[in-house]
C-alpha cells in the first residue's frame, strides 16, 4: 500500500471516530481547532488524534514532520473547523476540495470572483503553511453553507500536494473538481492512479 493511501485510510478512521457523539469526540474537536494554523509539533495536545496509531512508515523520526504527518495535521484541523457546531458529518466520500469550493458559489454567481480568487491562492501557495491558511477561509465558508467535502481524500491529496513530481496534478484535479470535470467518481479516479 502506498504512502498516499496509509494517508487516506488512517484520515478515513480517525474522521469517521470524530464524526461521532461523544464528549471525547468532542473534546478532540476542540483541541484539534486550537491546532489549526500551527505545525504538527506545536501541539501536543493533539498527538493522541494525529499521531495514535499512526503507521511506522508515516512517521518523521528525525523531529521534522513528515509528509504524511503534514497531511494529517492539516486535514484533521480543518475537518474539525468545518465540524464545529455540526450534529451531522461535514465528511462527503467523492467530493473533492475544487468540487466544494464551487459549490459556495452564488446561483446568480455574485460571490464568484472572491471565491475564485481565494481558491487560486490556496493552489498557487509556496508552501503548505500557505496553503492551509487560505484553505481554512475557504473551509470556513463551506461551514457557513453546509458544503460537505471529503476529508480522507483531501488528506491524500495534501500528502501529494507536498511533491514537486504531483503537485499540478493535484491542483488540475481540483480545478477539474471545481469546473466539474467528472467522467467517474473522484474516488474511482484515485484508486486507478495509485495502482
Amino acid at each position: 500500500m502506498s504512502k498516499a493511501d496509509q494517508v487516506y485510510n488512517y484520515v478515513s478512521n480517525k474522521v469517521f471516530y470524530l464524526s461521532q457523539s461523544g464528549s471525547k469526540q468532542s473534546a478532540n474537536l476542540a483541541k484539534l481547532r486550537r491546532g489549526l494554523g500551527k505545525t504538527p509539533g506545536a501541539s501536543p495536545e493533539i498527538w493522541e488524534v494525529t499521531l495514535a496509531d499512526l503507521p511506522g512508515d508515516l512517521a518523521g523520526y528525525d523531529g521534522d514532520p513528515s509528509y504524511a504527518e503534514w497531511a494529517i495535521h492539516v486535514a484533521l484541523t480543518l475537518f474539525a473547523a468545518h465540524q464545529q457546531g455540526k450534529a451531522e458529518t461535514v465528511n462527503a466520500s467523492g467530493v473533492l476540495f475544487g468540487g466544494a469550493v464551487s459549490q459556495l458559489i452564488d446561483p446568480d454567481r455574485s460571490n464568484e470572483d472572491g471565491i475564485k480568487r481565494r481558491f487560486d491562492a490556496a493552489l498557487t501557495s509556496d508552501g503548505l503553511n500557505e496553503f492551509a491558511h487560505h484553505a481554512r477561509g475557504l473551509v470556513q465558508l463551506m461551514r457557513a453553507r453546509d458544503v460537505k467535502m471529503d476529508y480522507p481524500l483531501f488528506a491524500r491529496n495534501i500528502y501529494d500536494y507536498q511533491f514537486v513530481e504531483s503537485k499540478d496534478r493535484v491542483r488540475l484535479r481540483w480545478g477539474e473538481s471545481y469546473y466539474r470535470i467528472d467522467s467517474q467518481s473522484e474516488t474511482d479516479q484515485e484508486g486507478a492512479q495509485n495502482e
